[in-house]
């Protein structure tokens, strides 16, 4: 791409490539990439591309010496060699590539490279001018043979400098040198013997063990990829004392053991005290000092009068060589390098000069200049020395050149005035010394072009509010137009206040606001005409976090809610991602990210980190980050270590584990023993979270092996790897089994039992028990047995007699102190008499007196436990009322002679005995007494039964007492009407004993009724059974005509479930002592007359069991009882539920056609939402579910709205509405009529 030179400063473009350089009074640009402007600008000849000025060739391979030129017209190519006009058609062996300078050498049919070695330059022409390439030098490499040469052993004494010459035979490249030798293995180089940077390799003085190998030089060849070997140096070292390895190892001066000479360092090269150097600024500088000497010196560089160049400088070779890379003339002035060892120090100053070949300070830039304009073209070299600077124009030096009056040369500067058009030339600078030189192409066009607007037509550009905004409007022309700014297509040019115009014809606002928005056009206009462009602005409202996540800390397990709410401009489209540690965060199946935060279920240890919520819009983004740290129970400690080892006590060391964020509060230590149980762990102690090293009491005889637990607040740790076991010794034991008893187990003997030791009370080996056992007598003698098992049995006892027991711990140490007496029985047997003289006396109707003789302790035969009244109920009072006659006890514990039976069913007849009570059981049985219990008052109702036919009467209907307790005389019905919390009189009826039946005639249509109902016997009334009659819906003012009610179906979709067909609702309630059940019977359907307000039927059955997936989370929640209640255009929908409190639901629903709509809904108590806008007569299929789950993991239920022929309001009557319950999640309601369950469904249990 050519770079155009404009006398005035032109404007740049974003997304356009215009470079804008100031250079001496007039501006350069790049011409535009358009390639329409392209193709329609005059360009004279630019060098693109061409080969290195030293171009070296491999003689293998075709050589391409490339020129590559661009132009308007494309130029043409031509080339000189050695300075003569090359032509290229005469060779069949040259060709030149299509619509490129590149010259192709082929020899794959033959020939000589090394004929085609010279000096070439390429030429690139055009109608505009003749660009120029370098002169490039073609070489062919060349990888001469090592001459031939017979080397001589060399002999050399030990201790002595020494350098093996190299000298590889010259190529093209110069070859890499290395050493070897014969047998391909390097030779090891230390600060004694390395390689000089001419290849020679160097000794500083030579040891015995040199002799042990011979030594090649070797060349490689970069280009032919070859390595040859000069014939290896062989060496014969003479030494005063023989070789001994051993003697050399163990003496501390290598060079006095062998009988060497120390010697004072000295330089083997560059030789002397000083030496110069030249260098090319730009190259890097080796400056090399290589020293003899034994030992062997250490080499120092130093700069005279100031430090070695900072950053530039390095030591190679073992310090024997400085490298200053990339040179400048700072780096000239005196180096010297310090030779020295222990004996003394030489060193050898360098001189250096820094030279340089010519380098840019100003090259000549290409120059546009529309006709009439002045302009010039600057060419400033430097170099050491001073460059010499020629101007030449298409290739001729301009003194040659024909005269131009619009041209002035002035050394370094060709000034241009009043230029014309086809005043286009190629002017080329060459600037050299001895030492090179610089070759640089500079165009001169005149050009008048008319002006064109760069940028697309009709451009939208969006802004954020108050944000600084630009409008560009590249534009080019010669002579370089101007550009002015409209608004709205009205007005003065747009510059100054909140505006500002660029040079290079971009509109820049300080601060964009809503009134910016609008049509801004740009106008170019030079003399040959004006072009101009429209831009439309809109300002948009900035993206904001307005609530971001916050720190939170948390345990693992839980259910952490990151929030981030945006507040955005409506127009934007909003992207909300999430980092994790500026990461992206993959956002898997424990995580939920919804439109105002970022849900983690279930969060673990590697959910803890930053999170970052990051709000982005085309234009602009805010971010917000929070902390999430993770509370998990420890981990394990590790590393336990036993020390302090004593008899009865250890120290147990242990190294914490991470506490995971949660303090740790305790340590448990726990111990293994591997004697009594083996692999049962046991609790020793606990320790605050503060201490790694507790002392642990032991006790003898046992095997301990220890574990440590960590607790925080979140757990306890995994236990840590168990300790290594420590042993204790034995001891006699030091205290006696506990728990000791004697009791027995038949009526001849005594079972001795008693609590043993556990493992830490043993104390040594075969723990074994002392049994002593004598009746309870000062005078009786003693009988004892060992045992090992906790249980010892005496035969052949009396029946209950009182004995002294002792059992006494003993090991292989010794035996426990002496034990303390217990006192223990023999067996007992069977009483052998009956309580006599029973009286009883009736209190009331259902209980009784007791008083009785009790018997002679000594027929007891054992301890009196009680004395105890059976019973049952013979017969009722009551003819053809059957009875139970289970029998039943009441025990009087203790030696007593009185008291109460209660709890008897009254108006019947009862039978009664005695027992008394030890140990082993029950005596015989007194004889047979029977009474008769008084009347009493009856139980409730079995059931009362409330149906409303209509809104004029309810029917009651009830059944008889479960217990009438007596002669029934009637029932006692009371009510009272009650609208919310206004209740109205009560009313009292009474009713004969046979009859169950009442029908009231209501004379408040909307209130409903509270109706207490109970019998009544001789005695008085009996329990009440309380009962409300059912709620109705205040719908819409019914019509006089009669309305017949189609039936709801109601579908539960389960193998066993049963169509049902509701129509009026009829509630029983069953009542015995204070136990209610509820169920539900449908009778058969009814015609029902019109009301003054209309009704809904209402089925309701109980939830089914949780059996499917459907039904219940995997955390046990679960959703049933889902209701409808719908007109022809809304739906109430209502649900029961057991999710954790705050819990968010969506109801989702779909019509038959397949319209989809889902609503969430926050949580609230109870759980519903009203559905509006509904299509009338149509089926709907509606799904509940958390808002974190889907529909696919819930049931549905269908209904059906009404075809509205009624009012819509939620008042208006519900008519004709199937629903049904799909996958059994729950229970639906609906219908025409609505009946009141009279208990809520049970709930499905969690789990």
């Amino acid at each position: 791409m050519s770079k155009m030179v404009l006398h005035r400063p032109h404007l740049t473009c974003a997304g356009i490539a215009f470079a804008l350089y100031f250079q001496h009074l007039v501006s350069a640009i790049e011409v535009p990439l358009d390639s329409n402007i392209q193709s329609e600008l005059p360009q004279p000849p630019t060098i693109t591309k061409q080969s290195v000025k030293d171009y070296i060739v491999d003689p293998r391979d075709n050589i391409f010496i490339e020129c590559e030129a661009k132009g308007n017209p494309v130029p043409t190519f031509s080339w000189t060699r050695n300075g003569k006009f090359f032509n290229v058609a005469k060779d069949p062996k040259v060709s030149m590539r299509r619509r490129s300078g590149t010259l192709v050498i082929d020899f794959h049919s033959g020939g000589r490279p090394e004929d085609y070695e010279g000096e070439y330059q390429c030429f690139a022409r055009n109608d505009y001018g003749t660009a120029l390439s370098s002169k490039i030098h073609l070489q062919v490499s060349k990888s001469p043979l090592w001459p031939k040469e017979k080397v001589d052993v060399i002999e050399v004494d030990e201790g002595a400098p020494l350098s093996l010459q190299c000298n590889p035979p010259p190529g093209l490249p110069s070859p890499v040198i290395f050493w070897m030798s014969s047998s391909m293995e390097p030779i090891h180089q230390d600060k004694r013997v390395s390689q000089g940077q001419n290849g020679d390799l160097y000794f500083s003085n030579v040891m015995l063990q040199d002799a042990q190998t011979d030594y090649s030089c070797n060349a490689r060849f970069h280009f032919t990829h070859t390595i040859q070997q000069k014939n290896p140096y062989t060496l014969k070292v003479k030494t005063k004392k023989p070789h001994n390895e051993t003697s050399l190892r163990n003496h501390t001066d290598m060079y006095s053991a062998r009988g060497v000479t120390e010697t004072t360092p000295s330089f083997m090269y560059p030789y002397g005290t000083s030496s110069s150097q030249m260098v090319l600024r730009g190259v890097d500088l080796l400056l090399e000092c290589i020293a003899s000497g034994v030992p062997a010196p250490d080499i120092m560089w130093y700069k005279k009068g100031g430090e070695l160049p900072a950053g530039k400088t390095k030591l190679e070779n073992f310090n024997k060589a400085l490298r200053i890379s990339n040179v400048s003339e700072e780096d000239s002035g005196e180096y010297f390098c310090l030779a020295s060892n222990k004996m003394g120090s030489i060193r050898h100053t360098i001189s250096v000069r820094v030279k340089a070949a010519p380098y840019w300070l100003d090259e000549p830039q290409n120059l546009i200049l529309a006709p009439g304009e002045d302009g010039r073209l600057v060419c400033r070299a430097n170099g050491n020395p001073k460059p010499a600077i020629q101007w030449l124009v298409n290739g001729e030096p301009i003194e040659a050149s024909p005269p131009n009056p619009s041209r002035e040369v002035a050394g370094d500067t060709i000034v241009f005035r009043d230029t014309q058009i086809g005043s286009s030339a190629v002017y080329q600078c060459n600037a050299s010394n001895e030492h090179g030189y610089l070759l640089a192409n500079a165009f001169v066009s005149v050009l008048d072009v008319p002006p064109r607007i760069l940028a697309p037509r009709n451009q939208l550009i969006k802004v954020i509010q108050y944000n600084r905004t630009r409008l560009d409007c590249p534009f080019f022309g010669s002579p370089i137009p101007t550009l002015r700014w409209f608004k709205n297509g009205q007005g003065n040019t747009l510059d100054g206040g909140n505006y500002k115009a660029h040079e290079n014809g971009s509109l820049e606002m300080n601060m964009a606001r809503k009134e910016d928005q609008g049509i801004y056009t740009c106008v170019a206009t030079n003399i040959l005409g004006k072009a101009e462009a429209q831009v439309r602005l809109e300002v948009k409202d900035p993206t904001r976090i307005v609530r971001g996540p916050e720190d939170q800390v948390v345990k693992r397990g839980s259910m952490p809610r990151l929030h981030c709410r945006v507040k955005h401009d409506p127009t934007l489209k909003l992207t909300v991602t999430w980092l994790k540690d500026d990461a992206p965060l993959y956002i898997g199946n424990r995580m939920k990210k919804e439109d105002d935060g970022l849900t983690i279920y279930g969060v673990a240890e590697k959910d803890q980190g930053d999170y970052t919520c990051v709000a982005s819009t085309e234009l602009d983004k805010d971010s917000a980050k929070a902390y999430l740290t993770v509370l998990e129970r420890p981990d394990r400690p590790r590393d336990l270590e036993l020390t302090d080892l004593a008899e009865r006590s250890v120290r147990l060391t242990w190294i914490p584990g991470d506490d995971n964020n949660s303090p740790i509060t305790d340590y448990i230590v726990q111990f293994e023993e591997d004697r009594f149980q083996p692999g049962t762990w046991h609790n020793h102690s606990r320790y605050p979270g503060s201490v790694n090293s507790a002392v642990l009491s032991l006790s003898p005889y046992v095997n301990y092996q220890f574990r440590v637990i960590a607790v925080n607040d979140v757990g306890s740790s995994l236990p840590s790897v168990p300790s290594e076991r420590y042993q204790t010794n034995g001891a006699r034991p030091e205290i006696n089994p506990t728990g000791v008893q004697g009791a027995g187990t038949q009526k001849n003997n005594m079972e001795i039992t008693w609590t043993p030791l556990n493992a830490t009370q043993a104390y040594g080996p075969n723990l074994r028990y002392i049994v002593r056992w004598r009746r309870r007598d000062p005078r009786g003698s003693w009988y004892n047995e060992t045992v090992k098992t906790p249980r010892h049995v005496v035969w052949n006892t009396p029946i209950y007699v009182p004995y002294e027991i002792k059992v006494q711990a003993e090991n292989d140490f010794g035996r426990a102190p002496e034990p303390d007496t217990v006192i223990g029985y023999s067996g007992e047997d069977y009483p052998k008499a009956a309580p006599t003289d029973v009286r009883i006396r009736v209190l009331n109707s259902t209980a009784i007196a007791l008083t009785w003789t009790r018997v002679h302790l000594d027929t007891i035969q054992g301890q009196l436990k009680e004395y105890r009244a059976y019973f049952w109920r013979d017969s009722s009072l009551l003819k053809n009322l059957w009875v139970s006659k289970k029998r039943q006890y009441v025990s009087f514990p203790g030696d007593r002679n009185r008291g109460i039976v209660s709890r008897l069913f009254p108006y019947s007849n009862y039978k009664l005995e005695m027992v008394v009570t030890n140990g082993r059981g029950d005596g015989p049985r007194s004889e047979i007494k029977e009474f008769p219990t008084p009347e009493g008052v009856p139980s409730s109702p079995r059931y009362l039964r409330i149906r409303q036919p209509n809104l004029e009467s309810i029917n009651l209907e009830w059944d008889h007492p479960e217990h009438p307790n007596g002669v029934l005389t009637g029932y006692n019905l009371r009510y009272q009407a009650f609208n919310g919390s206004k209740t109205g009189r009560t009313l009292v009826e009474n009713f004969s004993p046979n009859q169950t039946r009442f029908t009231l005639q209501r004379t408040d249509p909307i209130s409903r009724y509270r109706f207490f109902l109970r019998a009544r016997t001789q005695v008085g009334d009996g329990e009440t059974i309380v009962e409300e009659s059912p709620a109705l819906l205040n719908e819409a003012t019914p019509t006089p005509a009669a309305t017949w009610l189609p039936p709801t179906a109601v579908d539960l979709a389960s193998p066993t479930a049963t169509p049902t067909t509701p129509t009026t609702t009829t509630t029983t309630t069953t009542t015995t002592a204070t136990t209610t059940d509820t169920t539900t019977t449908t009778p058969a359907a009814t015609t029902l007359p019109a009301t003054t307000a209309a009704s809904t039927t209402t089925t309701t059955e109980r939830a089914p069991a949780a059996t499917t997936k459907q039904e219940l989370d995997t955390n046990g929640s679960s959703i049933w009882d889902i209701r409808a209640l719908a007109n022809s255009n809304w739906a109430n929908i209502t649900w029961s539920h057991n999710y954790s409190a705050g819990t968010d639901f969506v109801v989702k629903y779909i019509t038959s056609n397949k319209t989809e709509k889902s609503i969430p809904v926050k949580a609230q108590t109870p759980s519903s939402v009203q559905l509006a806008n509904l299509t009338p007569g149509m089926v709907y299929k509606l799904w509940v579910f958390p808002i974190w789950s889907s529909p696919s993991e819930h049931s549905y239920i269908t209904f059906t709205t009404s075809s509205g022929e009624r009012g819509s309001s939620p008042g208006a009557r519900v008519r004709g509405m199937s629903l049904r319950v799909h996958g059994g999640t729950g229970v639906v309601v609906g219908g025409d009529r609505a009946r009141r369950s009279p208990r809520p469904p049970a709930r499905p249990c969690p789990g």
